[in-house]
């Protein structure tokens, strides 16, 4: 359903926007499919397209999330439940309120407005409807993809359970507003509402979204998860890390097909995609080591943020002149090797993935359930030097759940749910390590890929259940003495050390790291995960 109107339009389409508080003066565009929004954000000057007919925005300043600008409303009611910190961030009823009236008085004068609904939520069981009020045609057409695109039947009469109200050129005033600067990103947990303005960073969107399911979900004992997905259609697996350990890479897998790339919930069926579609980085994107995202740059419905095109209008992904953080939108029917309903069986594996820079942790352990519990909380990997500024030897990074920007929840709501969860589907918890060993970086080379796929393989298809395991006394874990395609003496890391006694000196320091960050996670936990910690030796 495309529906075009000047003014209020439609009764029933000016009824719904009034639920907002909106009474917009120019045209309203409901719902219209990417063909007609990438044609006006073009004719908008929006946006452009490259060569091969694909839109390409850019976003100005904030080429990433702002998280210093994202706030929840501290009021009665859900919020009561969210873990308040430097991440989840209060603001009071007021400033929203004050900013709300903002929005609604801007998005009223604007000339044009999109209006996208579509569904949070592969499951129908579970599905969350959703809508988008923008400005912008570009923006409407990433929700669009990123989010499930809802049957035309079900948009007459499509209401939504939370909204975004979304004006990026809008800017607030810091000092009257009481933001911390001219961005703004505010979740109303109970008011069904999100509102955004100063930023055109798009990612936004989504995460504001899936913190919102983060929370709701727990609550009916549904696990939600910043991890990607892939099955053999007999098991699924599950892929936790941050940036650069290897999640997508890892789950592009061509002998196993995609549930979905980044978030997915856990309920009492299975496993289902919160997204209709994918959002992939493209720096540095090759079409040898990932076609099957490379392919997604050449198909128009794709939406492509801060490429830098050459002089032929391709893009170059190599060129991180505007940002690192080039990104591609695309919805997911451009993977052919994918699941059809983005769906999956429970999953028989869980892998962590770190990128393990002081070369201390293995290629490949084994975690109890209480170890992967400990692990998913703490959210282990290293920066190495020249990733950001400033850094010029290896440092630890801790993000709760692989995903701390977006739990709102105190992260043993999550780890209790994964834990519950794992034993009852005698799930099997592995750490992959896809960093180094032998002494660390600056002194060996990275692990390399063939390996880490051999030994994810392996886990995979059962052929390590045979191979003997011994433990790790510091770490609690336990580790392979062999796995086929992979050298025996990397799998013991201080053995690849030239001197072991300095391998205890570096792995005692990551131990202490780990014992530190988790101190602010005790009061929470259960007896069993705290027994997890890994220990310092003597």
């Amino acid at each position: 359903m495309e529906i075009t109107s000047k003014g209020t339009g439609p009764s029933e389409f000016a009824t719904s926007l009034a639920t907002h508080g909106l009474n917009p003066s120019g045209a309203v565009h409901w719902n219209l499919g990417w063909e007609a929004l990438h044609r006006l954000a073009v004719e908008r000057g929006e946006a452009c397209l490259t060569a091969h007919g694909v839109l390409l925005a850019t976003t100005g300043e904030r080429t990433g999330r702002s998280p210093n600008d994202r706030f929840i409303i501290d009021e009665p009611g859900l919020a009561e439940d969210v873990w308040w910190g430097d991440v989840n961030k209060s603001t009071t009823p007021e400033v929203f309120d004050n900013l709300l009236e903002k929005v609604q008085n801007y998005l009223d004068e604007v000339d044009t407005l999109f209006v996208k609904d579509a569904h949070c939520g592969a499951d129908p069981e579970y599905s969350m409807p959703v809508r988008l009020i923008t400005e912008k045609a570009w923006h409407a057409s990433f929700f669009h993809n990123m989010f499930v695109r809802s049957e035309p039947t079900e948009l007459l009469n499509h209401k939504p359970q939370y909204t975004i109200l979304h004006a990026p050129e809008l800017l607030a005033d810091p000092d009257i507003d009481g933001t911390n600067s001219d961005v703004f990103v505010i979740l109303a947990l109970d008011r069904g509402l999100v509102i955004i303005g100063g930023t055109h960073y798009a990612g936004e969107i989504k995460k504001a979204i899936f913190t919102i399911m983060n929370h709701i979900l727990p609550a009916d004992g549904l696990l939600p998860m910043h991890c990607s997905s892939n099955t053999d259609y007999k098991n699924s697996a599950l892929f936790f890390g941050l940036s650069g350990t290897g999640k997508t890479t890892l789950s592009a897998d061509p002998g196993r097909a995609l549930v979905g790339d980044d978030e997915h919930g856990w309920s009492d069926e299975g496993i289902f995609n919160f997204e209709g579609g994918c959002y992939a980085k493209l720096i540095g994107l090759s079409e040898e080591d990932e076609p099957a995202i490379y392919a997604t740059t050449r198909i128009p419905s794709s939406v492509l943020e801060n490429v830098i095109l050459d002089a032929d209008g391709v893009p170059n992904f190599a060129d991180g002149t505007l940002t690192q953080n080039t990104r591609g939108s695309y919805p997911i029917e451009s993977i052919e090797n994918r699941t059809p309903d983005s769906m999956a069986g429970h999953p028989k594996d869980v892998v962590f993935l770190t990128c393990d820079a002081f070369g201390v942790l293995p290629p490949l352990s084994r975690l109890s359930p209480e170890q992967a519990a400990y692990h998913f909380m703490s959210g282990y990997t290293a920066k190495v030097a020249g990733t950001e500024m400033g850094i010029t030897e290896p440092q630890a990074t801790f993000s709760t759940c692989f995903g701390a920007p977006f739990m709102p929840r105190h992260p043993s709501v999550y780890a209790d749910l994964l834990s519950k969860k794992i034993r009852e589907h005698d799930a099997n918890c592995w750490l992959i390590n896809t960093g180094w060993v032998a002494g660390g970086y600056g002194e060996s080379s990275r692990i390399r890929i063939k390996w880490t796929r051999a030994l994810l393989n392996a886990a995979l298809s059962g052929d390590l259940d045979d191979v003997i395991f011994v433990k790790d006394h510091r770490f609690g874990f336990t580790i392979p003495t062999s796995c086929e395609g992979v050298p025996d003496e990397i799998l013991q890391p201080r053995t690849t050390w030239p001197e072991p006694e300095r391998y205890d000196n570096v792995a005692n320091l990551l131990a202490q790291m780990f014992i530190e960050n988790f101190e602010q996670y005790k009061d929470g936990c259960s007896k069993e995960v705290l027994a997890a910690s890994p220990q310092v030796m003597s």
